[in-house]
């Protein structure tokens, strides 16, 4: 098993208020497999990680980039840290991401967007 993780940020309410959106993808099916909304942090990965099932926790090889949160979190045995011409986290940052990113118009980075309150 093959899973590559990535994290995007957004805002709530105002740029001050970035939340990060950490991703896992299995790299044969193109699923994804955990989400976790947090900080760019150790807490963050750690979210992540723990949020991934617990077969991909045992056996998944986990390609990330190089963000030290992810070496903290994630067991040698099951990291592998890679840049971003290897490949190896390309579908998770550039296939889902930049797909997102268009049609959830609160994932933009610099919107025109906005989305109403549902109460």
């Amino acid at each position: 098993m093959t899973i590559q993780c990535d994290e995007m940020w957004s805002f709530v309410s105002n740029k001050g208020n970035k939340q990060w959106i950490w991703l896992a993808l299995d790299w044969k099916t193109g699923e994804i497999v955990a989400v976790f909304v947090g900080a760019r942090s150790r807490s963050g990965a750690n979210g992540l990680w723990q949020s991934l099932p617990g077969v991909y926790r045992q056996c998944a090889v986990c390609y990330t980039d190089f963000w030290q949160a992810y070496e903290q979190v994630i067991p040698k045995s099951r990291h592998r840290a890679v840049g971003k011409r290897s490949g190896k986290t390309n579908p998770c940052h550039t296939r889902f991401n930049c797909t997102l990113r268009p049609r959830v118009s609160r994932l933009v980075r610099n919107t025109l967007s906005f989305s109403c309150e549902i109460r």
